[in-house]
């Protein structure tokens, strides 16, 4: 079939577009990236495009999305989701694992251990994907995260040796690799040891060819040894290799190194073309072009898809790309789509096979994957100082209070009145005080001639478009003044142990402290039962 497609329908299933997993219009969140219901039936309808990376909604809201989208595409669509951290990690509903570096931390302790829950948290994911429509899973993430600095891999590594992180990622892949979905190594060739965020401007990685050698690549051979069908690029400059061209638009990397170097055949994805590294600098259309010279088959979240897919077309016909290649890559990408169900002779029949009737949402969050991801979390916790806290009642005229310390309070949405972090601290008579970095400075939050007893409680991890995974402003201004009037009763950190590396030397230890690589409400909750000693009935 492909020598019977035209050119910019050949073009068009090298593309994945981004939309929202809501169903309606209204709901869309990030309109300059989701297009409208109209405009994404006219991509997949009309254009063609290959497939559609998903953000937001409930897992049972994108099990009707993902028909729906299948029932307007004019080709079988690759559905494709950042599920790290299991797919309850972008669409509600669904089972959420803890961040990757947590398994990192058993294996401390554990190597079996780990590599079994890496192993089922590949294959909990997968199942669930499918479950509700995705064929195509984001992840692993291979990079090696030994840079405590680092603002947007962080937790999401498996760790911060080559070792652990490929052996690792290798489980996750074969625990997904039982069940019809794609993989992911992400992002080639490593993102780990970089300061700066791609989703804003360039990072450069400045090691030698030995250096890349010995801890970038060897996760990545892992991943492709044990099965990984697609590897993700990453948009950072790598001077030793090209000092040209950032990784995602570098041929000399992308085929000299992942395909002639290390022998891959698969799938090569770019990262999101909208983010600052690429589009600051080769604009939406040239930046889509340049990648598909440099020899990726799969382009993903073009700003403007239908100027990007005429761009690259315009690059076929003026001789600069040559045809061959792009059928080569959509000789890949349909071989993928055979590989998870998607007949492209048949496109009725696939559409039919996977139809509203057999969506079976009992393949979520069951039982069984709940327990493993709260197995993840409960033997990565980290705690000390003198434990169980006993909550103290208060005198008449003072208060007890739970100050909760977030970077951005707008977008937390694993907070809430009924999430553990504010209702079990309430049940001990702790009122609420939310704070994040726009809240202001710490004079105009507090009265100084008040003493109030706090349970200190912060949410910090490295997030994209953040720019930083480190302490804010906030968090350290409020750990400095609590210990200095006397006023800290405990400490609870959940993401990042890097900013708890940074709280433990000031900690006196007395002082009863609890870390979670998890930020979610499960997260929460084992925290915080291990603070106050709350045994399985819920009683202290």
């Amino acid at each position: 079939m492909i020598d019977n497609l035209s050119l910019p329908e050949l073009v068009a299933q090298m593309f994945v577009v981004r939309a929202s997993g809501c169903l309606f219009d209204h709901q869309i969140r990030y309109p300059e990236w989701e297009p409208t219901a109209s405009k994404l039936r006219y991509y997949l309808e009309k254009l063609g495009v290959g497939g559609v990376i998903l953000v937001g909604g409930s897992a049972a809201e994108l099990a009707v999305r993902s028909h729906q989208l299948q029932s307007w595409a004019k080709f079988p669509l690759l559905l494709a989701a950042d599920i790290e951290e299991g797919v309850g990690q972008r669409f509600a509903g669904a089972t959420w694992f803890g961040p990757p570096m947590a398994i990192a931390e058993v294996a401390r302790h554990d190597s079996g251990k780990a590599d079994r829950y890496a192993e089922q948290m590949g294959a909990v994911t997968a199942i669930e994907a499918r479950a509700i429509g995705l064929n195509w899973i984001f992840a692993p993430v291979v990079d090696v995260n030994n840079n405590p600095d680092n603002p947007v891999i962080n937790v999401r590594a498996f760790g911060e040796t080559p070792e652990i992180v490929g052996k690792l990622a290798a489980a996750f892949i074969r625990g997904a690799g039982e069940h019809p979905v794609l993989t992911t190594a992400k992002h080639f060739p490593g993102h780990g040891d970089t300061a700066v965020d791609s989703h804003l401007e360039l990072p450069v990685l400045p090691h030698s060819p030995a250096r890349l050698t010995e801890v970038e690549l060897p996760p990545f051979v892992e991943a492709i040894a044990a099965g990984a069908d697609a590897v993700m690029s990453a948009h950072l400059l790598i001077p030793a290799w090209d000092a040209e061209f950032p990784a995602t638009l570098s041929r000399k990397i992308l085929i000299g190194k992942l395909r002639e170097e290390l022998g891959f055949e698969g799938l090569i994805v770019t990262d999101a073309l909208v983010m600052g590294a690429i589009a600051n600098k080769y604009g939406a259309n040239e930046a889509a072009v340049f990648a598909a010279e440099a020899g990726a088959d799969v382009l993903l979240m073009p700003l403007d898809p239908e100027g990007a897919i005429q761009a690259v077309c315009e690059a076929v016909t003026q001789g600069r790309l040559p045809i061959a290649q792009i059928k080569e890559s959509v000789k890949r990408i349909w071989s993928a789509k055979a590989k998870v169900g998607l007949l492209v002779k048949e496109k009725e029949k696939a559409v039919d096979s996977t139809s509203i009737e057999s969506i079976d949402l009992s393949l979520l969050a069951n039982p069984q994957a709940r327990s493993t991801a709260a197995d993840i979390l409960r033997d990565s916790l980290k705690f000390g100082g003198s434990l169980p806290l006993v909550a103290k009642k208060p005198s008449e005229n003072q208060l007890l209070r739970n100050l909760i310390v977030v970077d951005d309070v707008l977008g937390c949405e694993f907070l809430g009145n009924h999430t553990p972090a504010i209702a079990i601290p309430a049940k001990y008579g702790y009122e609420l005080q939310l704070i994040d970095d726009r809240t202001g400075a710490i004079a105009e939050n507090t009265g100084a001639e008040h003493f109030y007893p706090t349970l200190l409680q912060i949410f910090i991890r490295g997030n994209c478009f953040r720019g930083s995974a480190g302490l804010t402003e906030a968090a350290q201004d409020w750990f400095k003044k609590l210990l200095k009037t006397g006023e800290l009763q405990a400490v609870l950190i959940y993401g990042s142990p890097y900013v708890l590396e940074q709280f433990l030397p000031h900690l006196p230890p007395s002082i009863p402290y609890v870390f979670c690589f998890g930020q979610m409400p499960a997260a929460q909750s084992l925290a915080l039962e291990l603070l106050f000693g709350i045994n399985e009935t819920g009683n202290a």
